[in-house]
């Protein structure tokens, strides 16, 4: 998920085109997709989407704000475990199943809490609001914490979030256009997918050279 540097939040009304979204983000470059909680039928969407995807797509689960629920999704076929919020209880579940966690956090020190609670990746959430100098601010004194900003990213400033020190970035609805979805619009999705994930490469490649001099 890191190297891909993107993992696409699927947050809908339903799940009857969860298959066709997958198809086409995966297809514009994005190989992880987050398929929250709070969509109707999150579970039954996982397991169909682990079955046919599974092979090449990390399908995770998002939204998740309790121990159940991480038995559950992990069952249908989840990979990974997205919360909202820090609750230690959530992380030990997953690792317990043997899959990583990516908890919520808004503060340095929720963050730096979650880490040594074991969090593989540390939710930064709404990243909006503290933007990215925030993220920059954050990493200064802790370096190690591998931060994913999430919350108003799209393919025009994921790449500025990548070199102010993020480790990848959460996408939703600046990746998954609403009307294109509704209109059966899926080219559209794929389109997306590709800018978003050269806008990672290219904000990579800056961090890079950056350090490099």
């Amino acid at each position: 998920m890191i190297d891909g540097g993107v993992i696409a939040i699927i947050r809908m009304q339903d799940s009857e085109k969860l298959l066709r979204i997958a198809e086409a983000i995966h297809a514009g470059g994005v190989n992880a997709v987050e398929v929250t909680m709070t969509t109707p039928g999150a579970l039954s969407g996982i397991k169909a989407l682990a079955g046919k995807m599974g092979d090449v797509l990390q399908v995770g689960v998002g939204s998740v704000v309790d121990v159940p629920t991480v038995h559950d999704a992990v069952r249908a076929g989840a990979r990974y475990i997205v919360s909202p919020v820090f609750k230690a209880e959530i992380i030990q579940a997953a690792h317990q199943l043997d899959v990583p966690c990516m908890p919520g956090c808004f503060t340095p020190t929720e963050m730096w809490t979650a880490f040594e609670a074991g969090a593989d990746i540390i939710k930064v959430f709404p990243a909006d609001i503290l933007g990215m100098s925030f993220i920059k601010g954050v990493k200064a004194p802790m370096p190690q914490l591998p931060l994913m900003p999430t919350g108003g990213i799209g393919p025009e400033n994921a790449g500025a979030w990548i070199q102010a020190g993020a480790c990848c970035v959460g996408v939703g609805s600046a990746l998954l256009d609403r009307r294109a979805i509704d209109e059966n619009d899926f080219d559209r999705l794929t389109e997306n997918a590709a800018k978003l994930i050269e806008s990672v490469r290219v904000g990579r490649e800056r961090a890079r050279l950056k350090i490099k001099d």
